[in-house]
């Protein structure tokens, strides 16, 4: 942006019609606590799309508010889509479907979380409620198939995606989860917690598959009575499905490798309160109370034969599935990621 500031008008355009990306500002009138990003599908030859050229797919934008609004955004002309209304209170987090098909679930202070289909104008499906807390984060499985939700309680929800009907509660935690995310298979979902534990579950079953407990660090860290080391803020899978991230109120991004119960990176940082990795692997985006956003290069490595063909099996195939195989029991346990 610095740079395009210091050009004449006439380069301003040549880069404009070259394609150049420039500094835009969508003005939503409140504060934005949630973002998601989605494409809007191709519009065919014939059809009257007016949010997409015919032949170009476009991206969208959905942003939380204050005031409990959700507004939908055309991200290249910055054409608002949509104004949902329902919720009551603060929208915290939004989640797209992975597959396209233009859903959307938002996450509130109200303590619901709502369904929206954006492909029939933006309406609204369904009011998930069982949460007595706000609700703070929601994550759709890759296959859609499933919906997690955290409210700041011990416990989080699992919800079916396709009767949107709750699956099951999942207990495990001493304090309140703020955050969860499943593996790009769907056959792995975790929680972080404030009890300084991060919970691998199997989300079909119900079963605590591994615990990651975030141990202080003294030698690397110089504590204050300020500093509550047992807030975790966020969890993130890396795209292969490898590794995990974790930011916590102990000044520490945390790299976890999916088969060890210990860091393999570490990385200091303050005032940290989520990340996400970069879509395609080896970097880390960080946000930050204090309006920064950072960016870290993480672990990478080549995925094996064997988690690849687990991966590929896994995104088709439930637990039960798998345990109903004839096939040894070693083999069983690999793929329902029991061999840790």
């Amino acid at each position: 942006c610095k740079t395009s500031e210091r050009k004449s008008r006439s380069s301003k355009a040549e880069a404009r019609s070259r394609g150049v990306a420039k500094e835009k500002t969508l003005e939503c009138g409140q504060i934005v606590w949630g973002l998601a990003f989605s494409a809007w599908p191709v519009a065919e030859a014939g059809e009257t799309d007016p949010t997409c050229t015919v032949g170009l797919p476009c991206l969208i934008l959905a942003t939380g508010l204050n005031d409990g609004q959700i507004k939908v955004w055309e991200v290249q002309t910055g054409h608002l889509l949509f104004s949902l209304l329902g919720h009551q209170d603060v929208v915290r987090d939004l989640s797209f479907a992975p597959n396209g098909s233009l859903i959307l679930v938002s996450a509130s202070r109200d303590k619901t979380l709502r369904v929206w289909d954006l492909s029939r104008d933006g309406r609204q499906v369904q009011v998930l409620s069982g949460h007595v807390q706000w609700v703070y984060c929601c994550s759709i499985s890759p296959d859609c198939s499933m919906l997690c939700s955290a409210a700041g309680e011990k416990s989080v929800l699992l919800w079916s995606m396709r009767s949107y009907t709750l699956i099951r509660k999942l207990e495990g935690h001493q304090s309140s989860v703020v955050s969860c995310d499943f593996s790009p298979d769907s056959a792995l979902l975790v929680t972080a917690s404030y009890d300084a534990c991060v919970i691998m579950w199997d989300p079909y079953t119900g079963e605590q598959l591994r615990t990651l407990r975030h141990v202080p660090l003294h030698s690397v860290l110089d504590y204050s009575s300020e500093v509550h080391t047992s807030s975790l803020r966020s969890v993130c899978f890396s795209p292969e499905g490898l590794y995990l991230a974790t930011v916590a109120d102990d000044r520490l991004l945390r790299i976890w490798a999916l088969e060890l119960r210990s860091p393999v990176a570490f990385a200091p940082m303050t005032n940290g309160l989520c990340c996400m990795y970069f879509p395609h692997g080896g970097f880390i985006a960080t946000g930050t109370r204090d309006g920064h956003v950072q960016f870290w290069t993480t672990p990478r490595v080549l995925s094996s034969l064997k988690h690849l063909c687990r991966k590929a099996l896994r995104t088709f195939l439930t637990t039960y599935q798998v345990l109903a195989l004839p096939i040894p029991r070693k083999l069983k346990e690999f793929l329902t990621y029991r061999t840790f």
